[in-house]
């Protein structure tokens, strides 16, 4: 586990509507109803953030799906002067195309992913790891490792700031108690001051344990047993409609739950390509978006 103040982001996740129904999505979409952050909410979350010293980013679901998408991004400018401290993660939805300029004034930074590669790959979220592993010292090991909570981000929802992405989507689907206080300097604690959302969270999900992911395009999501029956009484959509399988595919210790679709330049440059904007790589290792007849 690493202190907050390292991540190289943290998010902002104004909503968990998405156009996508991908395989063990790490925001669990077709679980829950969807929700969409207020905007005055939107406001006290940034403000939260002017002092972390890295990128705040806006991400959901799909944000773009948001209906005050563009009241937030001129927030966020507003807030944040410099440029690349500003992120959006997006797969530019059909239809938000008028959003382009918003996107290209406001963002020096942008992920772009729409999950349609067939080698993208999710880790199982919903395999409880206490029910895959039996060693309660062996799964904490593997949960101390964890390549989500390494890797990417803490983020904000409506019910609260939380130490990871992932413990953030089951806390909702799950409808746990919410997380800390979105106050400015939550994100100064270390991992000794996460032990109360990792034993709701980590003990509930699949991410940190070394089992097979699955292809994002197939749609399906991988379950537990005890966590198939939590989610049916929770109402899952995507349950109800048949679209998970019962997990029994085994150990993979070589997947370490992180994909290297960013090596391939021209998939995000597609993607932008439908909106009319362009990429250009820049120093943090992200793309800068700029409307194509910019680049005139």
């Amino acid at each position: 586990m690493r202190p907050l103040r390292d991540m190289d982001v943290i998010q902002i996740e104004i909503t968990n509507a998405c156009v996508m129904r991908c395989s063990n999505c790490t925001r669990l979409v077709g679980h829950s109803k969807p929700f969409f952050m207020e905007l005055d909410f939107f406001k006290k979350a940034v403000d939260s953030l002017l002092e972390f010293p890295r990128m705040i980013g806006i991400m959901g679901g799909e944000p773009l799906l948001h209906p005050q998408f563009t009241e937030m991004a001129h927030y966020l400018k507003e807030a944040v002067p410099d440029k690349y401290r500003r992120g959006l993660w997006s797969v530019l939805p059909k239809g938000k195309e008028h959003l382009a300029p918003v996107v290209a004034d406001v963002f020096g930074n942008v992920l772009l992913n729409d999950h349609t590669l067939e080698d993208l790959k999710h880790s199982p979220v919903l395999v409880a790891a206490e029910e895959v592993c039996q060693n309660e010292d062996t799964m904490w090991y593997f949960i101390d490792k964890c390549p989500i909570q390494l890797n990417w981000s803490a983020s904000i929802t409506p019910k609260g700031a939380f130490f990871c992405e992932v413990a953030a989507s089951l806390d909702e689907v799950l409808e746990g108690p919410g997380g800390w206080e979105v106050e400015p300097g939550w994100w100064k604690r270390n991992p000794k001051d996460f032990v109360e959302q990792m034993e709701r969270s980590c003990r509930n999900c699949g991410v940190a344990m070394p089992l097979n992911p699955r292809i994002d395009v197939e749609e399906i999501d991988d379950v537990s047993p005890r966590m198939l029956e939590r989610l049916k009484e929770l109402g899952s959509s995507k349950v109800r409609q048949g679209n998970f399988e019962m997990y029994n595919r085994g150990a993979n210790p070589n997947f370490c739950g992180v994909n290297d679709f960013r090596d391939d330049p021209d998939y995000p440059k597609r993607i932008a390509a439908k909106y009319g904007l362009n990429l250009r790589p820049n120093h943090l290792g992200y793309y800068e978006p700029f409307l194509a007849e910019e680049a005139a």
